[in-house]
């Protein structure tokens, strides 16, 4: 871990060098929407310190709710579920050389309680598109422990994978992707929006399949392939591509808003700081006339 920084600072730091990069779609340095500014998720970054920072012995479903709470009571809306509900189980791990090992049994700890939790602090966010579900509808309470009501999700939700796989794509996919984009580019701005690219172009956004429907994300996904295929943010093909991407996603309603990846890409740079293989003090701006 990062010896300067505690675990609770660390995803602070995720939050928010991940709320400041320039990517395609989301609000951030230079990009609002109508009613959610930049400084709704710096001020959910905040707000969020106290609940992660509560001791391992404290469930994880009651520290989800603690954090859902902290950001309704500071900022008034959603900015940051996904986020929360990936970082919490992270958070509970202590070794960090064994995260993968000590994430899995935290996992299959999960009980009915941090479910119930849970289900309450979603209800509390109020995420769009949520829908109804056939078995353990998040409106309802949960029948089963947390991890349980995550795998039958895990088919429609990236979020709900993460539980159910043991993170795998964080870490096998989204955390080796940041460091190639860092050791490629030099700057972590840089490194997350190419990281968000390849994310984009590799899982359809959940997000944008429960607003639009899955054959929207899946459109949006061979987009962003487009993009890394005309060279990606190296290139001065590809940006042009990934600003005219860029457009499409800013529709008015912000309904193509790819916010789970958003939610992916924190998890993965609070990965990447705790394991110390990114520090807070690298530099973060990538300066390039002709991105967005």
């Amino acid at each position: 871990m990062n010896p300067s920084c505690d675990p609770a600072t660390l995803a602070q730091i995720a939050c928010i060098w991940e709320a400041l990069a320039r990517k395609v779609g989301n609000v951030h340095r230079t990009a609002d929407f109508p009613d959610t500014h930049l400084s709704d998720f710096l001020l959910s970054a905040v707000a969020i310190h106290q609940a992660l920072s509560q001791t391992a012995s404290e469930s994880v479903g009651r520290r989800i709710w603690a954090a859902v709470q902290a950001t309704r009571a500071l900022v008034g809306q959603n900015t940051n579920l996904g986020i929360i509900l990936l970082l919490v189980p992270l958070l509970q791990c202590q070794q960090t050389p064994l995260l993968r090992e000590e994430l899995h049994a935290i996992l299959q700890q999960l009980t009915r309680d941090d479910a119930v939790w849970a289900y309450r602090a979603i209800r509390l966010a109020h995420p769009g598109g949520l829908g109804q579900a056939s078995e353990q509808d998040v409106h309802a309470e949960p029948t089963v422990n947390l991890l349980a009501a995550m795998q039958l999700a895990a088919e429609r939700d990236l979020i709900a994978r993460q539980y159910a796989t043991g993170y795998a794509d964080v870490l096998d996919f989204g955390v080796p992707a940041f460091q190639a984009a860092l050791a490629k580019f030099g700057t972590v701005e840089a490194a997350i929006i190419d990281t968000q690219l390849h994310w984009l172009a590799h899982f359809p956004d959940s997000l944008i399949a429960r607003k639009n429907g899955r054959s929207v994300a899946e459109a949006i996904q061979q987009q962003a392939a487009a993009v890394l295929q005309r060279g990606g943010i190296a290139t001065s093909e590809g940006r042009a591509a990934g600003v005219a991407l860029d457009r499409v996603l800013r529709s008015p309603d912000h309904r193509l808003n790819p916010g789970t990846t958003a939610d992916m890409i924190t998890a993965c740079l609070f990965v990447a700081l705790r394991e110390n293989k990114v520090t807070p003090a690298l530099p973060f701006h990538w300066d390039i006339p002709d991105w967005l």
